[in-house]
């Protein structure tokens, strides 16, 4: 119980719902929001859940997993069998997520336009200098094809069903007692003795004999199947190592700072502050508003403050309607044409009318057009001339390589010395383990592939990484085959001996147990053993320093003089006598802790429950599966 309740809050639920938190799949599933499909991936009670929504969370889950775990992952997801389980859990996800969305729309809840509003504010993608932003919230929306209104909306789903299972947390409760129950067990420590003999003393009394060697390899023989191997020749061409022989003159330089002279050159900038009326259920009474707003405008009044009474652009209303710098190309056509035909610091445009409603916009700042001189960026302009030199040499290597390796397929020596590189090796290995040279899954899969092992032949050119490629050939294989009995006696021989001498030693042991239960003195048979009692005091149940073999015993003992000794089979083959001699309670628990407890049992049981209510949900819902 205590375990469970520890493991709990590190449980699979736990994390699923400590990360239903507002950007949890903002950046990943937007495209499946703001984009159509005809084509769905699931259907639930009649509601589609989009194939773009499902390929942006799978490609966002399995980047989150290829960041965390590196090559392990992908030669994991090199498994067709491991990648399409993969596939089937972000679906369910993405049912779950679904089934919680129709249930809280279906019970009422609702989010405000306020709410959306300051969640925005506050989130961190949006904000410079832990300030709302109001050109980054912008940019960062169009980088992922939103528009703020369908942005909103949104939101606004993602936090209902954030509410509702908020909502779902916070039902379930612990009473004092039971908190304080559990935490005065957690709390508990005991006092023991214990004395450890090393099974391993008794390996010399072992015997084993033919009859039993033959018999625990029948009994084991899966254990002594070899897993396929190969031996590799390679050659590997990368661009980066071409570089250091690539020669670069000041005229191939220049021409490149000529060439792009616009990325050395920053467009003319315009700040611009905005009020915004949006056109709402009565355009009549919006145009009314704007020429109000513009006359009042034009008769002096301060724009600041106007904006922060009327514009209904919250975000730059907050600060008197300012949306920082701009460049041409960062806002819509309607705006951008009227901004920039502004001629002075201080002018107002008129009306603009616009898809997301009628704006009025002043400039107050212009930042003119700069040029980066051709010395300050000479020596980046030389690395980048050297490295376009280097991949179209890379280019043209790959292609003679490509056509060496088909027409001479049975070596590579040839394609080496066009190369001017040299046949590198690998010793044997397994698909599972390759050497890092090697590692990548296309390569490790060509590797163990039926037409290079049969054939012997040259692999196509591999791509392993950005401008860098391999070619592959077996050299030695090993197949899949079961060790001989002779080849693994020896093997079998220790195993043995350890599993004999093990129960040798737990024999003893429960004889000495046996005695001392009795009342008989075994000090002479410890000190034959050259073993003797350790005392320990005040044991925790975790983070103890005493074997978590005993410690996990310990636990399970009574302080009953005839159920308070155990033997113990360690982990690592040793063997221990156990016996509890007190337990310690704690009699004052700390309110804090107690409160902590309540807290952490109502989270466990409400993870729980809501597991079950999606499997109820699941058993109601009417949910089709279209993708594999």
């Amino acid at each position: 119980m205590l375990e469970k309740i520890r493991e709990g809050s590190q449980g699979t639920w736990a994390v699923v719902i400590l990360g239903l938190v507002i950007l949890s799949f903002v950046f990943a599933g937007v495209g499946g929001y703001v984009s159509s499909s005809s084509n769905a991936a699931a259907s639930v009670n009649g509601s589609e859940i989009s194939q773009t929504t499902f390929d942006r969370a799978y490609q966002n889950e399995r980047a989150r997993m290829e960041a965390q775990y590196g090559e392990s992952f992908s030669i994991l997801a090199a498994d067709s069998g491991y990648l399409s389980q993969f596939r089937k859990n972000v679906l369910d996800r993405l049912i779950a997520d679904k089934l919680m969305e129709q249930a809280a729309e279906e019970i009422g809840l609702r989010v405000s336009e306020e709410q959306v509003r300051k969640s925005i504010v506050n989130m961190p993608e949006f904000q410079v200098g832990q300030s709302f932003d109001n050109e980054r919230f912008k940019a960062t929306l169009r980088q992922v094809g939103f528009q703020p209104s369908t942005f909103k909306d949104y939101l606004r789903s993602e936090m209902t069903r954030q509410q509702f299972v908020s909502a779902m947390l916070g039902s379930e409760f612990s009473l004092p007692s039971e908190a304080s129950r559990i935490l005065a067990l957690q709390l508990q420590t005991r006092d023991i003795q214990y004395f450890t003999v090393p099974s391993k003393g008794f390996s010399d009394s072992v015997e084993i004999n033919d009859e039993e060697i033959e018999i625990f390899y029948q009994q084991n023989i899966a254990a002594f199947d070899t897993q396929e191997k190969v031996s590799l020749e390679y050659i590997e061409l990368n661009a980066d190592d071409l570089m250091a022989g690539i020669e670069v003159t000041d005229e191939e330089v220049e021409e490149l700072y000529n060439r792009s002279s616009n990325d050395f050159q920053s467009e003319e900038q315009r700040r611009l502050s905005l009020i915004l009326i949006e056109f709402g259920e009565d355009e009549d009474a919006a145009r009314a508003k704007a020429e109000t707003t513009l006359t009042r405008l034009r008769g002096g009044e301060d724009f600041a403050k106007v904006a922060a009474e009327v514009s209904d652009d919250a975000f730059s209303a907050e600060n008197g309607g300012d949306l920082d710098y701009i460049a041409r190309g960062d806002m819509d056509e309607e705006f951008e044409e009227a901004a920039f035909n502004l001629a002075n610091v201080g002018d107002i445009t008129d009306i603009v009318e616009s898809d997301f409603g009628l704006q009025i916009i002043k400039l107050t700042d212009i930042k003119d057009q700069q040029v980066t001189p051709f010395a300050e960026v000479k020596e980046t302009l030389t690395e980048q001339v050297k490295r376009e030199k280097a991949i179209e040499e890379f280019f043209i290597l790959q292609n003679t390589a490509a056509e060496l390796a088909f027409e001479m397929p049975n070596d590579l020596i040839e394609v080496a010395d066009a190369l001017d590189t040299e046949v590198k090796t690998t010793p044997l290995f397994t698909q599972s383990a390759p050497p890092a040279e090697v590692s990548s899954p296309l390569v490790v899969n060509q590797a163990f592939s039926d037409e290079l092992i049969s054939d012997r032949v040259n692999s196509e050119v591999i791509s392993i990484g950005e401008n860098n490629v391999m070619i592959i050939r077996v050299k030695e294989h090993e197949p899949e085959r079961t060790k001989s009995l002779e080849e693994v006696k020896s093997e079998i021989v220790v195993q043995l001996t350890a599993q004999k001498a093990q129960e040798a030693a737990k024999a003893w042991a429960e004889s000495v147990l046996a005695e001392l239960e009795n009342g008989s003195d075994i000090t002479d048979k410890l000190t034959e053993k050259n073993t003797g009692w350790e005392l320990q005091g005040d044991i925790t149940r975790f983070g103890s320093e005493v074997p978590g073999d005993i410690v996990n015993k310990v636990f399970q003992l009574s302080p009953n003089p005839e159920q308070n000794r155990a033997v113990v089979v360690q982990a690592n083959g040793d063997i221990s006598v156990v016996q509890l001699n007190h337990v310690n309670s704690s009699h004052v628990l700390p309110a804090e802790q107690v409160s902590a407890m309540q807290r952490q049992l109502g989270q466990m049981q409400s993870q729980i429950e809501i597991t079950n209510l999606i499997e109820a949900l699941k058993v109601d819902a009417d949910i089709e599966v279209y993708i594999q």
